[in-house]
């Protein structure tokens, strides 16, 4: 095959998958990881495709995102899909689990849902644990910083309180999610937080709808293998070839 063929080839399947490893290129090309590397790299710089550490993602899909819209403008997307995906995640919550609950809007609206009484549950969302006291459950929060566009608790002090603790689960938000990337955020302090959440929980869910896949920010919290999914559309088996995907 001509290189220029490979590569034309190579951009119409990161195109069609959102996003690519090295190792899925080499084995669908026949080439060599340094082959691949190169090519990717060649593509990145004529813009058609974004090189991301371990693979490509496409262009269609937006280079990678660093702005962090406020809790009031991402509380009015998707809202249907949100609730689903929310109702179905509070239904995995038993009498004996531990459970961290994540900031963000998904992990707040799955709230509303929750009927077990005799689990406990921590976050370092404030709103999310007013909510949770409203309901009359245990709650506790964690200590921190305020991030006033978030509405939750970051910092140092919050990743020390964290650490103390072993969740059974625990129920995560996500700005983005790729193969390559994993599950990304734009704010390095909130993505500390959360990869101390996910180090700590025996299982973790990463609530986003479809249109978190193949979307990149600046931070890595978690690969893509380390936390189930619960969305309400799949975009690619992909993904469900690397992690577990439960589609409400």
């Amino acid at each position: 095959m001509l290189t220029q063929e490979r590569r034309d080839l190579i951009v119409s399947y990161v195109n069609d998958n959102n996003a690519v490893t090295v190792a899925e290129l080499m084995e669908k090309f026949d080439a060599s990881a340094a082959t691949i590397r190169r090519d990717l790299s060649v593509l990145h710089d004529e813009k058609k495709i974004l090189k991301v550490f371990g693979g490509a993602t496409s262009v269609m899909s937006g280079d990678v995102t660093t702005f962090e819209p406020p809790v009031s403008a991402k509380a009015s997307l998707n809202r249907e899909e949100k609730d689903a995906i929310s109702k179905y995640a509070a239904s995995l919550i038993y009498d004996d689990d531990f459970v961290y609950i994540d900031s963000g809007t998904t992990t707040l609206e799955m709230i509303k849902y929750i009927e077990n009484s005799k689990a406990k549950y921590i976050t370092n969302g404030i709103v999310h644990a007013k909510k949770l006291l409203e309901k009359g459950l245990n709650t506790m929060i964690i200590g921190g910083r305020c991030k006033a566009s978030t509405e939750a608790i970051i910092g140092p002090d919050c990743i020390e309180g964290i650490s103390k603790y072993h969740f059974t689960k625990a129920f995560m938000g996500t700005n983005g999610i790729s193969i390559p990337a994993g599950f990304t955020t734009p704010d390095v302090d909130e993505a500390l937080v959360k990869q101390e959440a996910v180090k700590h929980a025996y299982i973790s869910y990463i609530l986003a709808d479809h249109t978190k896949f193949g979307q990149v920010s600046s931070v890595t919290f978690a690969d893509i293998t380390s936390c189930c999914i619960i969305t309400d559309k799949e975009p690619s088996k992909n993904y469900s070839s690397k992690t577990i995907v439960k589609v409400v």
